[in-house]
């Protein structure tokens, strides 16, 4: 009789195949199903079994009843397959097959609040449920992720084990992989985490771009500097990787990003980010433009048109190449802390809001390997949310306040002489003015305030009385003493 697997994984496309072949090379014995396609002339299953995983300890089935049965109890049953209604579909599947106590894990982009549902609907019927997120594409899933799971907490020491051993180490040996909290805690943080590297691409291509565009620099000076960026504090996976597209040649010996069409695609897990941010309060604009960015780059023809009508005057004014280096360098530095720390404040108030007590220290280091949005300041972030002090706000972090006042000369020069030469930097432009209305004591929104008791009699602080105490006023003359009441969404 065939040895009972340690864990089941349906879903056998690429993250899925390979966080299979990552589990079996850590000493875990793996059943595999992916449903049969009708028309299909081979099934996923077959594929891998006679492929990649030939001869290795894998059980692969493409009966549902089976794959269950093969996998010792409690099970343990990953599903990597496409968020929504994919998922529910699955969990019915197997639900009939289950033993109470078994564990259903699923390492999908899901939103967070069908992981909230399915959490609450596992439990009731005797299971558990762990949204997990998975960052670090083909390449993690195959030698280490990093893994962000949440849920029915009584399952985390059953996988555990398994989730750690396949997770990426840090540099200090930790596992990049720790448990996050209830619910659907896991799948928000790794939510949060691809807003961050939506913002952190945009940024990049930006740099890329005026240093293309204004400098005039080739794709070998290009990928040097990238190159150089990554030896410092710039260093991370995302900067290292352009640097390496930025040299790459096609088989017809041309560089290959020439190529490429400037429409950029997203899957919506970015769009999500802002939303939520949107519905918790908290203020996400650097994300939100490298939504919107990617959303106006897939309009390529309305562009052309428009660049047609309205063209650019270029300034053409002439550079030090140096300080244009040092410039960009510094904008992209304290704009990317800018996200990290936008993306950071959502978590805490979501933490807040949903009773989540998420520790974000542990979710800084989580990201420190295996993941998209990797950089060398995560260890920095992690040390101030653990500080003796907690910064209200990780700008306000010693080690962080003291980066942003040495790069602001830069980032303030480069977006004024970039956005002169009619070029769009919509992330920098965005993160510099977060910072500005954030160290601004006053802001012009008690004109917005006066307007909205104006037509609205929506009520407004005065800087003469306590907080807390609202007034409205009559400023026609023949309006009534009726207000609205005070409330923020």
């Amino acid at each position: 009789m065939q040895k009972k697997s340690d864990i089941g994984l349906i879903g056998l496309a690429v993250m899925g195949e390979n966080l299979a072949l990552n589990m079996e090379s850590r000493g875990w014995n793996v059943s595999v199903y992916n449903r049969v396609h009708p028309g299909a002339q081979t099934n996923a299953v077959t594929r891998f079994m006679e492929g990649r995983g030939k001869g290795k300890n894998f059980q692969g089935l493409t009966d549902i009843a089976q794959f269950v049965e093969s996998i010792q109890t409690p099970r343990k049953i990953m599903l990597m397959v496409r968020a929504g209604s994919p998922v529910d579909e699955l969990m019915d599947q197997l639900i009939p097959h289950l033993a109470p106590g078994d564990i259903i894990i699923d390492g999908g982009n899901s939103n967070f609040e069908d992981t909230d549902r399915r959490v609450a609907y596992a439990e009731s019927k005797g299971f558990r449920f762990v949204g997990a997120g998975v960052s670090g594409g083909e390449e993690g899933a195959l030698n280490g992720a990093s893994i962000m799971p949440g849920g029915s907490l009584s399952a985390w020491d059953e996988v555990k084990p398994i989730l750690q051993s396949i997770a990426a180490k840090a540099d200090d040996g930790a596992p990049c992989c720790d448990w996050v909290g209830p619910g659907g805690s896991g799948h928000f943080v790794k939510m949060i985490h691809n807003g961050i590297e939506y913002g952190d691409m945009q940024l990049i291509a930006e740099s890329y771009w005026v240093l293309k565009q204004v400098l005039g620099l080739s794709n070998d000076e290009l990928s040097d500097v990238f190159t150089q960026w990554n030896g410092g504090r710039l260093n991370s996976y995302l900067i290292e990787i352009t640097a390496n597209i930025l040299k790459f040649k096609d088989k017809e010996g041309d560089y290959l990003i020439d190529k490429i069409l400037d429409t950029a695609g997203q899957k919506g897990t970015g769009k999500w980010s802002v939303i939520n941010a949107m519905e918790l309060g908290m203020p996400l604009g650097l994300i939100a433009s490298a939504v919107f960015e990617r959303s106006l780059s897939s309009n390529k023809e309305i562009r052309l048109e428009a660049e047609k009508i309205f063209g650019h005057d270029k300034e053409q004014g002439l550079y030090n190449k140096a300080d244009m280096l040092k410039d960009v360098e510094s904008a992209l530095y304290a704009s990317k802390l800018v996200s990290y720390a936008q993306g950071f404040d959502v978590l805490q108030k979501a933490s807040e809001e949903f009773n989540w007590d998420l520790n974000l220290a542990s979710i800084a280091r989580l990201w420190r390997g295996g993941c998209i949005i990797r950089s060398g300041f995560l260890n920095y972030i992690a040390e101030a949310f653990e500080a003796k002090d907690k910064p209200r706000h990780l700008l306000f972090a010693p080690y962080f306040s003291s980066e942003i006042k040495e790069s602001l000369f830069g980032w303030r020069h480069l977006v004024a002489h970039v956005l002169k030469e009619g070029m769009p930097v919509p992330a920098f432009s965005s993160a510099l003015n977060y910072f500005f209305s954030l160290t601004s004591g006053s802001l012009p929104a008690n004109m917005i305030q006066a307007q909205r008791d104006y037509f609205g009699a929506h009520t407004f602080e005065r800087i003469d009385k306590p907080r807390g105490e609202f007034f409205h006023e009559n400023w026609t003359g023949y309006g009534g003493d009726t207000k609205s009441g005070t409330y923020n969404v």
